[in-house]
């Protein structure tokens, strides 16, 4: 058992897999055990989740600056970019950068059909390219390798481009700010968030609200849910609720603690601590200090298996990442793993 900003974790030692997938505070695990338990027993009713999918999306509307009204849920990145996707024009020019993450460029590729072209730049080439673009698609963080969008520079150079973030491997770790200007910023619960599989969050531009058609509207998207379960006519919520999917229970239930929690924290604490962290490591190894808490190596992965390290292969090389709840214990024994 370890602490960190106030929760105890249950993460073992060398534990650098966050950016696939986030090991919960105990507390989080706690309760979605307990609703777990209230289900085996068959205690719980339909309506007793609707305070935890308001809570964590409120904490999400907190963690991105926005208002709660702005914010609908979802159960995957794709499954919310495909909305942004669907209400692209004919022909549209999308800008995306090399090597994303599939579940950003894929939504808008699938649309080919309809003449929507889908262009790769790197990364540090996408303030400039924008400008040529009507869409931009990109992760504020990287996944492959942890590098960091030019968000004010994207936010310079956004008139007239329609904007999608994707802050999955950002928003937990690193303060995001007032993103209340981008279009659409979509993020999943399970890496930084450290929340079930099966919860994500989008936040909307008011403008989106009234332009964009609701491709999965379902009853749960409806100006009053639990009246809105049969029949016609269509009876959607007039504010971004009109995007939300119908919640996938235990995920929000967990997304109920760790959100509000993380929306707590002084994130640019955080961030110091995962990036300094970091940059022991890459000290350690030689290389100079970086701005992430997500590094990519050269290493051999079956040493650091058999050291105990968790970690993740991407692009043939080693990810590994460093979360609030690592400590200079895991930095220590990732040294000894690859170098002595």
């Amino acid at each position: 058992m370890r602490e960190a900003f106030g929760q105890t974790f249950d993460i073992p030692a060398g534990y650098h897999n966050t950016a696939s997938i986030g090991v919960p505070p105990t507390a989080v695990a706690d309760a979605v055990e307990a609703a777990v338990r209230r289900w085996r027993g068959g205690v719980d009713v339909s309506t007793a989740f609707d305070a935890d999918v308001t809570a964590a999306r409120a904490a999400f509307a907190a963690l991105v600056g926005v208002d709660p009204s702005l914010v609908a849920i979802g159960a995957s990145v794709a499954q919310l970019v495909g909305i942004a996707a669907a209400a692209v024009p004919d022909g549209a020019r999308v800008l995306v950068p090399a090597g994303e993450f599939t579940s950003v460029p894929f939504p808008f590729a699938a649309h080919g059909h309809r003449g929507v072209k889908v262009t790769e730049v790197p990364l540090e080439e996408i303030p400039d390219a924008m400008r040529d673009h009507d869409v931009l698609a990109a992760s504020a963080v990287q996944s492959v390798d942890g590098r960091r969008l030019d968000l004010d520079a994207v936010r310079r150079n956004s008139a007239g481009v329609t904007v999608l973030l994707d802050v999955t491997q950002a928003l937990g770790w690193l303060p995001m700010g007032d993103l209340s200007w981008a279009d659409y910023v979509v993020g999943a619960g399970y890496k930084w968030l450290m929340t079930p599989r099966g919860a994500a969050w989008m936040a909307v531009h008011p403008d989106v609200v009234e332009r964009v058609v609701p491709i999965d509207a379902n009853w749960y998207a409806g100006e009053q849910p639990w009246q809105s379960v049969y029949g016609l006519p269509l009876r959607l919520a007039p504010d971004a609720r009109r995007f939300d999917l119908s919640p996938v229970w235990f995920s929000h239930v967990g997304a109920a603690v760790s959100l509000p929690w993380l929306a707590s924290l002084d994130l640019a604490a955080v961030r110091d601590h995962t990036i300094g962290l970091a940059n022991q490591f890459l000290a350690r190894i030689g290389r100079p200090p970086g701005d992430s808490a997500i590094v990519s190596v050269d290493a051999d992965a079956d040493r650091l298996a058999a050291a105990g390290i968790r970690h993740s292969m991407r692009a043939g090389r080693v990810r590994l990442s460093f979360c609030l709840a690592n400590t200079e214990q895991d930095v220590d024994l990732l040294e000894r793993a690859l170098i002595r």
